[in-house]
């Protein structure tokens, strides 16, 4: 069906505009960007009265004005019967009144009824099937799937697979997961990090580091709603997108059902192993993946109903997916991990209809993973599963993680024109690793680099180099209020939206004694980091071939939190029958705070963010609408940035030649490698001392955030048939990552002619705005700070990049009782220089903390194709009903590869400068090489169809369905390894597969609804 907004079409089409005039409101436009409510509105005699009530007890009654026409706002989601009413009797009636969210629904009646022709009521039914999909109010660019559609389209069973049916969102880097092991998306070219999740209008993004967020079991789900932009000011901290669902509830009728899934191996076709790409093993085998299988079951069950009728109502549902089976790992590091997942999800909803006036909603909700694993030693020449070496512990996954959360939303219609909404809730993450593995050992990273003259991929029973503690908790807690106010031809909607997230225990810690030993193979005559002794951080060349090893220690751990309020109002403007406008503010402010409970970014300055749209129904009819929307959109830092950029960060490598590895992967034989300190050495001087907040970030730094424009028509092309295009630019305007060149702050300063003398420590990292000016606070040592301002000509940077350009077609046929059909067609680019809070092709998740811009060598050659670039994407998706018994359903999915990379050591003489981060650069075999050069990953065709049988014996109420995804059984890298090294020590995982799109599996369901 349709995304778009439908309206009644019994007495044929007219303009939303035309009948909404004069009531103070385009009935979509009232409605919240994550709404849980839509409108009813129409025409009908003046003076007469409408009444709506739904199957959930809401009942609310205004009166049709002057003009002949009414308004009814802020409804629960429901199906609704409305009635005209004339002297106190009904006169006509309208049934089977469906609400989308975030829409409003045209009821309009035919000329003045009587209560003579009373006789009529029932006597027509507003249905989907009359109704046009063409808002000609909306400004956003919204994707809504109700749960009719869910249950007819084969999908994986999560917000994400239901979010890449909209256009312009695709599958994010597998690297990065949500709470609970969710694949994330990427929506119009942003990090995977910039989308909001809402349940039942609650925030429920992660709150720690933004990678996806919490969402309910598939089968409570009533709507979902994508929106790629252009989303008004009552809502913000999203520079991607925006995945809003809106659980069911209880009605006047009790319901309840069950459904079981099966995934069984048996039906898997194998993943294809990875080889070697490089080096003098190409060829070989490096991943044998041909038995990594997971089998599936989910059992899930609901019950929703009056428990007092007309006023009380409540519904439950449940899931609990399992996935079990063997996962092998690279031949780095060869192990059997004997994987349990078990994924629960509860949700519950209490909705008491106190009066006529005044509603109250409930809302629990829990979405957890359990992860438990045992570890095997594996043999690649026998292809053998070895002795049992303990638990995965690492952390990645978590052993146990997730939220539990409860909300209560109070709505008070005051007037027929004044409607306040109230929300508050909180939503309790857990995060638990439990300790594992032999900690007397230390942990042995890299294995596969190591001399192999003297050995090869020696590992031992300590698998993890690092864990967070188990006693990790989050809190989140949101407060919203909104008030709205129709008057005259305007609507003015005002509020203001808060939380603050308490972050306990968070961080890691290296495992085993305290340290890991971390293997590489290098340049025997190029020092490990810089170019001279002199250079504030330098470690000496390795001797012999270039083998060396370095003593690792890691610690971030500490309780933190963070505070983000926001006010905004905007005006709805009726300008004429045709043209509506949307004016809005919204200013944000963002406080971020360390262990110590100081403030170290403080972005309280006005942040104003303006919102603008517009629509044109050209002919009146709604058959055509051009529509535009310019807004700005803020992102605040998430809680985990204070772990390292300000708190009490230990990061250090101590660097060793060695002359044997014993069998527990240690290194014999040590001799230290020269460094400028002596001894241990941390490119951004991390070194577990306390951080001042005054020198955390800069002092000029700005909030980051996002421009962004859109244009596009809707058009119809006969009743059912409905086309478009839409164009979209969003330009980051602003970025935060970290820079560590100490060195140059030095230098600047020394050009000030400020005495050495005096400057005390610099830090290793400061937040700042990439490729703007920034101030940073210098410690006299004499007393006070010095103010030191860098440009981009002072740290060799070029400015900030981030664009992304889209052009949308669609072709859509909506639902008539026999099938629905969409044709998405996305032509993009996103290029730049910087991907946003993370970076996808090396798997940095420290979110503005990534090695862009850190120092100018490795901005080199940085600017190219984004990792979220995908430049052509077709997506067909719909359902046929064959037969009365018998529905087939497909989803298809073509898009071009990401860019890949090719990173290596920095310039022609491949040399490790500056921080000497290693095999990060933007060059490759000497010549450089910005993101995209080295081609692209293939096109993917994913293929997913499904059958359902329903049979007329059962009443409809038994179904069994089979499910096959990814049809053709194509198998694709989706990701590859990036990190090159240097020509004459070539990294052996280079271009290596990372990822892969998912073999061909069956999955046979069986559900019944009563």
């Amino acid at each position: 069906m349709s995304s778009r907004i439908s309206r009644a079409g019994v007495l044929g089409r007219r303009t939303a505009l035309a009948l909404a005039i004069g009531l103070g409101t385009a009935a979509p436009g009232m409605v919240l960007a994550q709404a849980t409510t839509g409108t009813i509105f129409g025409s009908a005699t003046a003076g007469q009265t409408v009444t709506a009530t739904s199957d959930t007890g809401v009942s609310r009654t205004v009166t049709v004005d002057q003009a002949g026409r009414y308004t009814i706002g802020q409804l629960p989601l429901g199906n609704y019967k409305v009635t005209l009413n004339q002297g106190g009797n009904a006169v006509d009636t309208r049934s089977d009144v469906t609400l989308r969210v975030g829409s409003g629904t045209d009821v309009s009646f035919v000329a003045a009824a009587t209560a003579a022709n009373a006789a009529s009521l029932e006597g027509v039914t507003v249905s989907a099937n009359s109704l046009p999909s063409i808002d000609v109010s909306a400004v956003d660019s919204r994707t809504v799937i109700t749960s009719q559609q869910l249950a007819k389209l084969p999908l994986a069973r999560t917000a994400e697979a239901i979010a890449l049916l909209a256009p312009g969102a695709v599958a994010g880097s597998s690297f990065f997961t949500g709470p609970t092991g969710n694949a994330l998306v990427s929506i119009a070219g942003s990090a995977v990090t910039e989308n909001a999740y809402y349940i039942n209008g609650f925030n429920t993004t992660d709150p720690l580091s933004g990678f996806g967020g919490i969402t309910l079991p598939y089968g409570a789900i009533d709507q979902q709603e994508i929106l790629a932009g252009g989303y008004g000011a009552a809502y913000g901290r999203s520079s991607g997108g925006v995945i809003s669902q809106v659980g069911k509830r209880g009605t006047n009728d009790w319901h309840f059902g069950g459904q079981v899934l099966w995934e069984p191996n048996g039906t898997k076709a194998s993943p294809m192993n990875y080889y070697r790409q490089v080096g003098s093993q190409a060829g070989a085998l490096y991943d044998d993946n041909k038995k990594d299988k997971l089998w599936r079951t989910t059992y899930s069950a609901y019950a929703g109903g009056p428990l007092i009728k007309d006023t009380l109502y409540i519904f439950l549902a449940a899931e609990q997916e399992r996935r079990q089976g063997d996962q092998i790992t690279s031949s780095a590091a060869p192990f059997v991990y004997s994987q349990n997942y078990r994924n629960p999800k509860l949700y519950g909803k209490i909705d008491w209809n106190i009066n006529d006036s005044n509603i109250l909603e409930v809302t629990g909700a829990s979405n957890k993973q359990n992860y438990d694993a045992s570890i095997y030693e594996y043999d690649y020449a026998t292809r053998t599963k070895g002795d049992f070496v303990g638990k995965d512990n690492a952390g990645a996954p978590l052993n146990k993680s997730g939220a539990d959360l409860y909300t209560a939303k109070f709505t008070s219609y005051i007037t027929d024109d004044l409607t306040l909404t109230a929300l508050y809730g909180k939503m309790k993450g857990t995060y638990y690793t439990a300790p594992g593995g032999d900690q007397s050992l230390p942990s042995i990273i890299q294995a596969n680099q190591q001399n192999p003259a003297l050995g090869d991929g020696i590992t031992n029973a300590n698998p993890a180099a690092t864990t967070a503690d188990p006693k990790h908790k989050s809190t989140n807690t949101n407060l919203r209020l909104d008030l709205s106010w129709h008057i005259g031809d305007h609507t003015i909607m005002g509020g203001i939206d808060n939380q603050k997230v308490l972050d306990k225990d968070d961080g890691d810690s290296t495992t085993g004694p305290g340290y890991a030993w971390e293997y590489t193979a290098g340049k025997a005559n190029t020092p490990i980091i810089g170019l001279s002794p002199t250079d504030a951080a330098y470690v000496a060349p390795p001797g012999g071939q270039g083998y060396y090893v370095a003593k690792y220690i890691y610690r971030t751990a500490s309780s933190v939190r963070t505070t983000q309020r926001a006010q905004y109002l905007e005006d709805t403007w009726q300008v004429n029958d045709r043209w509506m406008v949307k004016v809005g503010i919204r200013n944000d402010q963002f406080t971020n705070y360390n262990q110590n409970g100081d403030p170290y970014l403080k972005l309280t300055s006005p942040q104003w963010a303006p919102r603008l749209g517009a629509t044109w129904d050209v002919n009146g009819d709604s058959s055509l609408k051009i529509y535009a929307n310019a807004g700005r959109y803020f992102l605040a830092l998430p809680a985990t940035v204070a772990l390292r950029s300000a708190g009490s960060s230990l990061y250090t490598r101590e660097y060793f030649n060695y002359t044997g590895i014993d069998s527990n992967g240690i290194p014999t034989g040590l001799t230290p490698i020269f460094s400028s300190t002596g001894g241990a050495i941390s490119a951004n001087g991390e070194y577990g001392q306390p951080r001042d907040p005054k020198t955390a970030a800069s002092t000029t730094i700005k909030s980051e955030y996002q421009d962004e424009f859109i244009l596009g028509f809707d058009a119809s092309l006969t009743d059912k048939w409905t086309y478009g295009a839409k164009a979209t630019v969003r330009k980051l305007r602003n970025a935060i990552d970290d820079v560590g060149d100490s060195g140059a702050i030095l230098r600047k300063m020394d050009r000030m002619g400020i005495d050495p003398d005096t400057i005390g420590a610099i830090e290793g990292s400061y937040l700042f705005n990439p490729g703007r000016a920034n101030t940073f606070k210098i410690p006299n040592l004499n007393g006070g700070y010095y103010d030191v301002t860098m440009n981009n000509e002072d740290f060799g940077f070029p400015h900030s990049k981030r664009n992304y350009y889209g052009l949308e077609l669609y072709l859509d046929h909506a639902w008539d009782g026999k099938y629905q059909v969409r044709f998405d067609y996305v032509y993009s680019k996103s290029y730049g220089n910087s991907e946003g809070q993370v970076r996808s092709d090396i798997r940095q998740d420290n979110v503005s903390a990534t090695v862009d811009w850190d120092y100018a060598e490795v901005m080199q050659y940085s600017n190219g194709e984004l990792a979220n670039s995908r430049k052509h994407n077709f997506k067909i998706y719909g359902s046929y009903q064959v037969f009365p018994e018998w529905m087939v359903s497909g989803n298809i999915n073509i898009a071009s590869g990401a860019p890949k990379s090719c990173l290596g050591f920095y310039g022609p003489d491949e040399t490790n400068p500056n921080l000497g981060y290693g095999s990060y650069y933007h060059w490759c075999d000497g010549q450089p090489s910005p993101p995209g050069e080295a081609g692209h990953n293939p096109w993917t065709y994913i293929v997913t169809g499904a059958v359902e049988y329903r049979p007329e014996w059962a009443d409809k109420k038994l179904a069994f369905n089979v499910t096959v995804f990814n049809l053709l059984n194509q198998r694709k890298e989706t990701q590859v390894y990036p990190i090159h090294g240097a020509s004459d020590a070539l990294n052996p995982r280079y271009d290596v597969p990372l990822y892969q799109v998912t073999p061909r599996y069956a999955r046979f369901g069986i559900s019944y609804d009563f």
